[in-house]
């Protein structure tokens, strides 16, 4: 009995080559033997379609004659197996990895080759003075290998260190930790995407931190020596008398990275609330002693 080729690919007669490979693609990676749907039959059969189909002789022939057109004269299929114009280690190549062929050998194809397990990535959030200082964390990672028919979503901890100086989003590599290589190949690896927790009081933006810093209205009008709060201890910082608020400055090389980035601190002044009488009239007075208008300019 004649096969419906174009129905087995679920295409119509008028078919481009392109919407046909997309087909057989689609249909291949569901079949394939090695998938957990997978399908020996099914798979020969639409592999028996698609080597007719992507071959113009082949498919003129078919079109002509139905599938008995290898009888014909034609080669193909029923004689030497998968050769003809189906590209299927291109196909392969693409829907596995690479390689030559595919997993498990068979229909005329040659052996698959070793090739690497897939890396898998696990997220990681640590704190800035984790990121400083370095630290170290247990994972779950999955085992096995994921396109196995046999495939079960097991998890294996394993321990691995954050150097210190690392950054928002910074990738981390442990080789050989990741998903079973193919076909005796090596493990794929652990990528180690860190993240940095959100801080009370700094503010990141790359290697550098931020950090607000109130004064008061004397310390600023004044000058003081303020201590200063930064990831690797405090420090003491200089307020030049008459600092405005907003004003920025620099601690060098306290910011985050192997080599740091700096931290800026930014100049808030706070007033102090007028509480009692006392307080209203020391305002008082000082608006009539230094008088002062901010706003001159507007």
């Amino acid at each position: 009995m004649s096969k419906d080729y174009y129905a087995i690919l679920g295409v119509s007669r008028s078919a481009s080559d392109a919407e046909i490979k997309k087909a057989y693609r689609k249909m291949a990676a569901k079949y394939h033997p090695d998938k957990p749907t997978g399908d020996e039959s099914k798979f020969k059969e639409i592999s028996e379609a698609y080597e007719t189909l992507s071959d113009a002789e082949k498919r003129s022939m078919y079109d002509q004659f139905g599938s008995d057109y290898q009888q014909r004269g034609a080669g193909g299929f029923g004689g030497g197996g998968f050769g003809g114009g189906a590209d299927f280690g291109d196909i392969f190549g693409d829907m596995f990895g690479g390689g030559g062929g595919f997993a498990g050998g068979g229909f005329g194809q040659q052996q698959a080759r070793p090739r690497k397990g897939e890396d898998q990535t696990v997220k990681v959030m640590v704190s800035l003075t984790e990121a400083v200082e370095g630290t170290e964390r247990t994972i779950n990672v999955q085992t096995g290998n994921p396109h196995s028919s046999s495939y079960s979503y097991d998890t294996t901890p394993i321990k691995v260190r954050i150097p210190a100086g690392v950054t928002q989003e910074q990738k981390i590599r442990v080789k050989g930790k990741g998903f079973s290589g193919f076909n005796g190949g090596p493990n794929g690896d652990v990528i180690i995407q860190v993240n940095l927790q959100k801080h009370p009081h700094y503010r990141v933006e790359g290697k550098d931190v931020y950090l607000d810093l109130p004064i008061t209205p004397w310390e600023a009008a004044l000058g003081a020596k303020v201590e200063i709060p930064t990831l690797k201890g405090k420090v003491k910082m200089a307020i030049a008398a008459g600092t405005q608020s907003g004003a920025k400055l620099r601690i060098k090389g306290r910011g985050l990275g192997t080599e740091p980035g700096n931290q800026y601190v930014i100049v808030q002044i706070h007033t102090p609330p007028a509480a009692t009488d006392e307080d209203k009239a020391l305002y008082e007075k000082m608006a009539e002693q230094m008088p002062f208008n901010p706003r001159a300019d507007f």
